[in-house]
Parts: structure tokens; sequence; C-alpha cells
């Protein structure tokens, strides 16, 4: 994979500025970093990382941090002025999709186990390649797949329909705290004009899935492509035949499962049970005392008086 130039470092500096900025104002309004993550809300770590000028947020974020810090929209302003993903580099069998992504009036795409890359969470995309890589190397792929969301993040972007497979959503991926994020940011994504996501749930056996995950691209010259993943390598097909087969079988899918306010239902759902995943468990005290409390309602319950309970004769219903 082709390595960035020296003039990549444009981005740690106007990333700082940002930081600096959302730090100043945060501090004059005597709010702690786990104060206005509280507010946001997000997790402290990612307010720290975002003024370390080490994270890049999203929109949402700035527009949340203007609202709670009075700022008149300013933090917002700067977000949209600054460029926080110049010169990034893409693995060399995946720079085709990066350059499509870049381009496409349409993207139609069904995913399994994994949430796409176009709408991963920073810290989401940082656990997946933890997994296989280290170091900085970790930095560069996870700032080069959050540059290719932005243009469907934007007002006016293309249109991207996305059918997530429910094992999307139950693989936990960073832990519970990275998943009832990545949910959150699902349910914000959402809401944009021109990006739909949809989940097959699992128990929909009859549903019929695609053998694996797959994008229908369309082109702004009208070319359309058909593009499947297997390891390190990404594979096209232009085959107006075999495009217009899983086009087909697509629409299909898309109409079998839940519509997209059922989905957000589901993804809501999701996200509270990883919210429940992430309070702390009971002391030890406490479980012992909350046993105590259970086996003496147990000896109330044997200790009182027993009556005979008057049963239905035959013909006659219980109500």
């Amino acid at each position: 994979m082709n390595r960035r130039n020296a003039t990549g470092g444009t981005a740690a500096t106007t990333a700082a500025v940002f930081g600096e900025v959302l730090k100043h104002h945060r501090e004059a309004a005597g709010l702690t970093q786990e104060a206005l993550a509280c507010k946001v809300p997000c997790d402290r770590s990612q307010v720290a990382r975002v003024e370390a000028g080490v994270r890049v947020p999203q929109d949402t974020f700035a527009d949340a941090c203007d609202e709670i810090l009075g700022t008149g929209g300013m933090l917002l302003r700067l977000w949209g002025r600054i460029d926080w993903y110049p010169q990034v580099e893409h693995p060399d069998w995946f720079r085709r999709r990066a350059e499509m992504d870049a381009v496409a009036v349409a993207l139609r795409a069904y995913q399994e186990r994994v949430i796409p890359g176009l709408l991963q969470t920073s810290d989401y995309a940082t656990a997946l390649f933890s997994q296989v890589m280290s170091g900085p190397e970790v930095e560069e792929r996870v700032r080069a797949r959050l540059s290719r969301q932005q243009r469907f993040l934007a007002d006016g972007g293309p249109l991207y329909v996305a059918l997530l497979d429910e094992s999307c959503l139950r693989n936990m991926v960073g832990g519970a705290a990275v998943m009832r994020e990545q949910c959150a940011h699902l349910l914000e994504a959402g809401r944009h004009p021109n990006i739909r996501i949809q989940v097959v749930p699992s128990d929909r056996p009859d549903v019929a899935r695609p053998n694996g995950s797959m994008s229908l691209i369309e082109l702004p010259d009208g070319h359309r492509w058909v593009y499947s993943e297997s390891l390190d390598r990404g594979h096209f097909n232009d085959d107006p035949a075999v495009f217009r087969r899983h086009s087909q079988a697509y629409d299909v899918l898309r109409a079998d499962v839940l519509s997209a306010h059922e989905s957000a239902a589901l993804i809501s759902d999701v996200m509270k049970g990883y919210e429940q995943h992430e309070q702390p468990r009971p002391e030890r005290g406490d479980l012992d005392q909350e046993q105590l409390q259970r086996q003496q309602r147990r000896r109330l319950h044997r200790n009182r008086p027993r009556y005979s309970r008057l049963r239905p004769r035959p013909g006659q219903q219980e109500r």
C-alpha cells in the first residue's frame, strides 16, 4: 500500500485547531470533558481525542457542541471548512472501489457480519483494523475509510441503500460502548434523506439472502457495476446480465425485509441492550444482600396461610 507523502501533516494541524477551539469554549462554559460528553451524548474519550486533534468528529458532534456551548454555530462552520482527509491512501486492491464511491450517483449494498465501511464510526473501524494490524497503519486505514463517508453524509449526497443482516448488529466489535455508539450512528445516518438503512432479521429463514456481501454501483456515465470482496481482493463485474440478475434479487430482498422505520426500531432495541451491557455489575456485598432478601421473601411466601382455590365447574370459564 502506498504511503501518504509528507504534506499530509496539514490534516493534523487543522484537526488540532478544531480541538483547541472546542477545548477553549468547553472550559469557558465550565464543563469538564466528561460533562460535555454526557450532554452530547458520547464517550469522554471521544471529546478528549477530538480536543487532542487525533479524532475526526462527525458534523452532528460539532452541531451538538455548538448548541451545548452556545457558540452560535461556529464549531459547525469551522468543521465544514476543514479538509479532514487530505491525501489519504487506500489499499492498492481497494483503490478502484474508493474511486467509484467518490463519483457514484447511487449505491445499493447488502452486508453481513460487520457494519459497512460507509456507515462505520471511527472507534468501530479502529477496533476492526486493530484485529489484523497495529500502530500508525491502523490510524491511516481508519482515516482512509472515514474519508469515503463524507459525500454520502453531506447534504444532497448520492442515494445509498444499505441492507444489513442482523448479524451486523449482534456481532460485537470493540465492546459494548463501541457498539452502542455505532448503533446511534446508524440511527443518525438513517435520517439523511438520501440514505436508507434496512435490517434483514435473523428470524426470517425464508428470506433469500445473497451468498455474501455485495454492492451495486451506478456511475454518472450510466455504467453499472457489481462489486464483492474475498479476503484482500475486490471483484468487479459490469456484465449487464449479471447486474440485472443481482439487481432483481436485491429488490426482492429489500421488499421482504424490515422497512426503514421498523429497522430503526430494531436498531434502537439493540442499542439499549448494549447500554445495559455497559452498566456496572453489583458488588459482591450487594449480591449477598439481594440473595438474602430473596430468601426472606420465599420464607414469607411459604408461611402465608393457604386457602382452597375455587375451581370452575365443568362448563364454566375462568375470567
